[in-house]
């Protein structure tokens, strides 16, 4: 896989990522969801913003 594809990867599971947490905080707030612990919401956007460092690192650091 070259870099292109992996950064092109990497920024889609990051939109997913933020989209499905912010989704799950909204409906959280709303009441909607609210079995579900304030810890996973925080993990949820914990990995979004992972993501997006790695693949901004990818994109201007790693030149394979």
């Amino acid at each position: 896989m070259n870099s292109s594809k992996l950064n092109n990867r990497l920024t889609q599971a990051f939109g997913v990522l933020l989209g499905v947490a912010i989704a799950v905080w909204v409906l959280r707030g709303f009441g909607i969801l609210t079995a579900m612990p304030g810890g996973v919401i925080l993990l949820l956007f914990l990995g979004a913003i992972a993501l997006g460092i790695i693949s901004y690192v990818q994109k201007t650091w790693w030149r394979f």
